[in-house]
């Protein structure tokens, strides 16, 4: 599907459909008021018998409305005008969208881009319709059969404009809506990487799809492979592969289009393509949920997407460890010492907690190799965070103040929340081992604050670093479907570093 920004007057859309919104309580939108008085008094001789009340995500569609050029009027419930606000836009949306797919629109024009929003632009209100949309119409089905998918029901609409008030405004759409397209296919890359079963998207699979997407969009993309990883003395990363006869990958990705020898920001992701605990199993109830263990990678891989599109002139560098988490008679055993890249021994204790056994090797590398400005990384570590924060925020470690509110500002911009919690150094006791450096679990302290304990033990890891962890265990899926978050707040971050460069 197309997309596009214009200005023009409702009335005068030669489309299919025209969007616009009804507040709760019957009152109108500018819009939708001047769609009414063009063609009689239409649509309120509709409110008037009931048939639309304005509450938020309702629709319905008026054919042939007199005085206009439409074949059709959507109206869409915007629920109550003074409690319109940015979750809200978002709902109308997609209940737009949902409602288009139902017609038989060809092309249609939005004026739900029109709504006031305080603190908001037409920048934003495009950007955040236009990700909506794209989530609306987003589908996996990939791993259905031929037969199966050509029963799947299909949708007519080609062409979808959003309106500005003004000229003037256009600028400000257009460059809302490249952003928004990048995010969203950024946000589609990962949304099936994580999708996918942990059968087909293997550690190997998965670095092949980096490849692929490095070589379509101008990206470098190495992978090191496991005697490369013995090499660079990846004993904990190592470790947790050993129980899969799927062979782990590190997946390297460099887009270095800003200022020759200027740091880089490092994003490192979690790949776990399946996750069954190892020794300590995980309960069979919502197991093949663990395919989405690996959707911090999935973020990586989709922000690399994302930041190609858009060519933004900074330097990133992205690394993904890959690997599965299974059990046979090489994996690791509770009680087992390992020793990471950076020399410090690892008691495991638990070989579920595994995601923070690759990813400490990985944060190595970066460090190491790349010396970043910054580094970000992300993983389905804990469900702890699920108990802490619920399922709308995703939790924010850092050890960088700068870096907590760049990240936090970011989130609120684009809609992806994050929310900060504690890294305080009291949390290091809990990691203290009878027989190695540290623990990969807590020692003392009871059972709470496990995912915090998971970023105390990461921090270990990057000290040197101006670092954040994102542990997005609550957030990375819904029920049985991958989000793609936190794509949208990886690129927002990366376009206002780009933007404060300028």
């Amino acid at each position: 599907m197309e997309y596009f920004v214009k200005s023009g007057n409702p009335e005068k859309q030669r489309v299919s459909c025209v969007i616009v919104g009804i507040y709760d309580r019957r009152t109108m939108s500018e819009s939708a008021a001047v769609i009414d008085g063009v063609s009689d008094g239409a649509i309120a001789a509709v409110m008037r018998r009931g048939d639309m009340d304005g509450k938020l995500g309702q629709s319905l569609v008026l054919h042939n409305l007199p005085g206009t050029f439409a074949d059709r009027v959507m109206l869409v419930g915007l629920g109550r005008e003074r409690s319109f606000d940015d979750n809200a836009f978002r709902k109308v949306n997609a209940a737009a969208a949902r409602a288009l797919r139902q017609t038989g629109s060809i092309d249609a024009v939005s004026y739900l881009t029109h709504l006031p929003l305080k603190g908001r632009d037409f920048h934003w209100n495009v950007s955040q319709a236009a990700i909506t949309i794209e989530e609306a119409f987003y589908s996996f089905d990939d791993c259905r059969g031929e037969k199966a998918k050509e029963e799947l029901p299909s949708y007519k609409l080609e062409r979808l404009t959003f309106d500005v008030p003004r000229r003037s405004d256009l600028p400000a759409g257009e460059r809302g809506l490249v952003e928004a397209l990048a995010i969203a296919k950024g946000m589609n890359v990962a949304k099936t990487l994580g999708n996918l079963p942990g059968n087909i998207c293997t550690p190997t699979y998965l670095a092949t799809s980096a490849e692929q997407l490095g070589a379509a969009h101008g990206f470098k993309v190495k992978i090191l492979e496991e005697p490369e990883l013995r090499k660079l003395g990846m004993g904990s990363f190592l470790s947790v592969a050993r129980g899969s006869v799927q062979p782990p990958k590190l997946i390297v990705m460099e887009y270095l289009k800003g200022p020759k020898g200027e740091k880089p920001i490092a994003l490192v992701g979690k790949g776990l393509t399946f996750d069954a605990g190892g020794i300590s199993i995980k309960p069979a109830a919502n197991m093949d949920e663990m395919k989405f263990d690996m959707c911090g990678g999935a973020a990586v891989i989709g922000a690399f997407r994302a930041l190609a599109e858009l060519a933004l002139p900074i330097n990133v560098v992205g690394v993904v460890a890959a690997s599965e988490n299974l059990l046979d008679g090489a994996a690791n055993k509770p009680g087992d010492v390992v020793t990471s890249m950076a020399g410090i021994t690892i008691e495991i204790l638990n070989t579920d907690a595994e995601g923070r056994l690759i990813l400490c090797d990985a944060l190595t590398y970066v460090e190491q190799t790349y010396d970043p400005s910054v580094c970000i990384d992300m993983a389905t570590l804990t469900g702890a965070i699920v108990v802490a924060l619920g399922a709308y925020p995703t939790g924010l470690f850092s050890n960088t103040a700068g870096l907590t509110r760049s990240l936090t500002a970011a989130g609120e911009q684009i809609g992806d929340r994050v929310w900060e919690m504690p890294l305080w150094p009291e949390y290091e006791e809990h990691l203290k081992s009878e027989c190695a450096d540290i623990a990969n679990i807590a020692t003392s302290g009871g059972n709470g604050g496990g995912a915090i304990i998971g970023a105390t033990f990461l921090h270990k890891f990057a000290k040197k670093m101006k670092w954040a962890h994102l542990d997005i265990a609550a957030t990375a899926w819904k029920g049985k479907r991958s989000t793609g978050r936190p794509v949208p707040l990886l690129v927002q971050y990366l376009l206002n570093a780009a933007a404060k460069r300028d």
